[in-house]
């Protein structure tokens, strides 16, 4: 079995992405380190927080917290024999890092997220 890092990233879908960057400026006390038209992102405390308009392109609905590994691959194996399925396939968001997707026996979206 391989471990997790355990959850740095978090990204929320927002309706408002400039009313959304305001909020969460406020909330972390500083201002994003990421600001595009398609994607903000606060680091905050060794935390990522991501703020992604409309849900993107993937369609999400409900925030989704991001479980770091060192191998995507070897864990989607293993979450997906466990009973998991796959919701977004793997896929390279940028500067080597990887994402996806599965979702538990009841529902939730967990993210996989590997850095390069």
């Amino acid at each position: 079995m391989t471990s997790t890092r355990g959850i740095l990233t978090v990204l929320h879908p927002v309706s408002d992405l400039g009313k959304a960057k305001t909020v969460y400026a406020a909330l972390l006390g500083l201002e994003p380190q990421t600001d595009s038209p398609y994607y903000v992102g606060f680091d905050a405390e060794g935390q990522h927080i991501g703020l992604v308009p409309d849900g993107g392109p993937q369609g999400m609905t409900s925030p989704v917290a991001y479980w770091h590994v060192a191998d995507l691959d070897a864990k989607l194996a293993e979450v997906t024999a466990a009973g998991a399925i796959v919701h977004e396939a793997p896929h390279e968001v940028g500067a080597g890092r990887r994402v996806a997707t599965v979702v538990d026996l009841d529902g939730n979206v967990l993210g996989l997220l590997q850095d390069s």
